[in-house]
């Protein structure tokens, strides 16, 4: 479907680091970034209710069908394979892995730093009770054998999984169908492994409730893929920042208009913005994405409240009612 990935080319990203440079991009955000102190109380005691928790940029705490699931989590101070150099991180983590309650499994799209971190991989995976199970990408269950910490002297339990492959979790209320589904994007860790590794995104079905995750992804024809094959969805976390400039960023990187276009094709319910305002990976300031976000709802008459941005540590609870209608 995508046999090679997004490709850029070398004197493409000499190019954009020349004219960022000369324009003194990204410039600092227009208003302050400010988080709040996340429902611990809630979020410990929480068995029945739907819920998201974002951490910042794609890391966030989702809560179904009784289970804990940590998507793409990042606590660092850097996006990189180094403490002190790389893009670092604007505003602190709305949650820190000891104010997590017991995490059961953790999901991840794809590889890049900004997604897949060692030193929060392996404070989750010290979680009093024991270590969650890993859902991967094909080609980074390696990675994670590698960089785990042993639990009572074994390897934590880590599936990888292919486009359009589908394993179940078993919560406290039921099974989570977890759907690793392509999106155009790209992977690596090094100079030397690009695309070597799977990226996507996850379709979470529980008879209850619903829930797509972008991971990282340019437009293409696979959101309507998605749409048509599951229905609908309660609710989707979908990126919407990372987009500056276009002709660089494009295919590998929705900006919001296009982010709105995705919630439609896929059916979402309710769309929650993510991948903006704690790392700056691109040209557009932190805080441009949910102004060009409101003006792309605007612009197609569709409600502002139909797809939100949440503060760093902000949750948002959904209906807990009965969804078994979707098909």
């Amino acid at each position: 479907m995508y046999p090679s990935g997004v490709q850029t080319r070398g004197k493409d990203v000499l190019r954009w680091t020349i004219e960022r440079t000369r324009r003194r991009l990204p410039r600092p955000p227009a208003q302050p970034i400010r988080g709040v102190a996340p429902d611990l109380a809630f979020l410990h005691g929480n068995r029945t209710q739907p819920a998201y928790t974002w951490i910042g940029h794609s890391s966030a705490l989702l809560q179904m069908g009784g289970a804990n699931l940590l998507l793409d989590p990042v606590f660092s101070r850097t996006a990189s394979p180094f403490r002190y150099l790389g893009p670092r991180r604007h505003q602190p983590p709305g949650l820190m892995p000891e104010q997590l309650p017991p995490v059961d499994a953790v999901l991840l799209t794809h590889n890049h730093y900004d997604h897949l971190d060692r030193p929060s991989v392996r404070a989750v995976a010290r979680q009093a009770g024991g270590a969650p199970r890993y859902y991967v990408p094909r080609g980074t269950e390696v990675w994670f054998a590698r960089n785990l910490p042993r639990v009572r002297g074994a390897v934590p339990y880590i599936e990888a999984l292919d486009w359009d492959a589908v394993t179940t979790l078993d919560a406290g209320q039921g099974r989570i169908a977890l759907h690793f589904l392509p999106v155009q994007h790209w992977s690596n860790r090094t100079g030397f492994d690009r695309n070597a590794s799977l990226w996507g995104s996850w379709a979470l079905v529980h008879e209850r409730f619903r829930f797509w995750y972008s991971g990282d992804l340019g437009y293409s024809h696979e959101p309507r893929r998605i749409g048509a094959r599951f229905g609908a969805f309660d609710a989707a976390a979908i990126a919407i920042g990372a987009y500056e400039p276009r002709w660089f960023m494009r295919s590998q990187h929705v900006n919001p208009d296009e982010a709105v276009q995705v919630m439609l094709d896929v059916g979402a319910k309710l769309a929650i913005g993510v991948h903006w305002g704690t790392f700056s990976l691109t040209d557009e300031p932190l805080d441009q994405p949910p102004r060009d976000l409101e003006r792309a709802l605007d612009a197609r008459g569709i409600e502002r409240e139909r797809f939100v941005v949440l503060k760093h540590g902000e949750t948002m609870r959904f209906p807990a009612g009965d969804n078994r209608t979707h098909p």
